[in-house]
């Protein structure tokens, strides 16, 4: 099963980075979160990736062709004997991913750029998440609850005061209606980490749909829309603010994300 990360917005209210990276690209602890976002599906065997990527998209692909430059110690021989191998790498250290980067589009909304990847997945279940945020969610119990339901997407829902797609839910667990939050709400929002049978494609128009809005909307109206709670660890990272807290997590050895070894 392949994850998709949507990871080419601007991050206009992350501007103190933003202005030379991709947000998917600011690091927390020397790596890129979008780096931990795969780590945590890598841990649950989820090693094959798909990027939509947009700003700056070519600084995401660079980063993932030099990864051993990161990851391992390198050698650079500039000597004359050295006809070849001048670049050697020791002690590769490097996770098992296949990682697709597809520019989907400078202006292209949330909708678009699934849409547009949709040749890459093909007929298959997909897993789909946010590039900016983290969270401990068994990703493999997430799977198994999408798989006994058969309805074409499960969200993972969280409840936090923060302004995201607040959700309707149930006691059946189905989401009843979607819709933007408003500041004075406190319920369940849509964290991310979803999982999507290919039918979602269906209900998106093109470049300027929001996924957020008209696509997961009819989904919770025709009931095809499902809610997995999650009551761990989930963060954003909207803010400088965010950041700041998840390099605090991070330096102090208790980053709640960190569900590998």
């Amino acid at each position: 099963m392949k994850a998709v990360i949507l990871a080419g917005g601007f991050g206009t209210r992350f501007s103190e980075e933003s202005q030379f990276k991709p947000k998917p690209m600011i690091e927390i602890g020397n790596m890129p979160i979008l780096w931990h976002i795969l780590k945590c599906y890598s841990h649950y065997n989820i090693n094959e990736f798909v990027i939509c990527a947009g700003y700056k998209q070519d600084m995401i692909k660079k980063w993932f062709s030099d990864y051993f430059l990161y990851t391992s110690d390198v050698t650079f021989d500039f000597t004359k004997e050295a006809t070849e191998d001048r670049i050697i790498i020791h002690n590769r250290k490097a996770e098992p991913w296949k990682v697709t980067v597809v520019d989907t589009g400078l202006n292209t909304m949330t909708g678009g750029r699934i849409k547009r990847i949709q040749p890459y997945i093909g007929d298959h279940t997909f897993l789909m998440t946010y590039g900016d945020g983290v969270c401990d969610v068994d990703i493999t119990k997430l799977i198994e609850y999408h798989q006994s339901h058969h309805k074409l997407a499960t969200l993972t829902s969280v409840t936090l005061q923060q302004q995201k797609g607040i959700l309707d839910i149930g006691g059946d667990n189905a989401v009843h209606a979607f819709r933007e939050k408003n500041a004075s709400d406190g319920a369940s929002i849509n964290a991310g980490f979803m999982v999507m049978e290919p039918g979602v494609f269906d209900y998106i128009e093109g470049d300027q749909t929001v996924f957020e809005r008209e696509p997961l909307e009819r989904l919770a109206a025709e009931g095809q829309l499902m809610s997995y709670a999650h009551h761990g660890f989930w963060q954003c990272m909207d803010t400088k603010r965010e950041h700041d807290l998840l390099q605090k997590l991070w330096t102090s050895g208790n980053a709640p994300w960190k569900v590998w070894d």
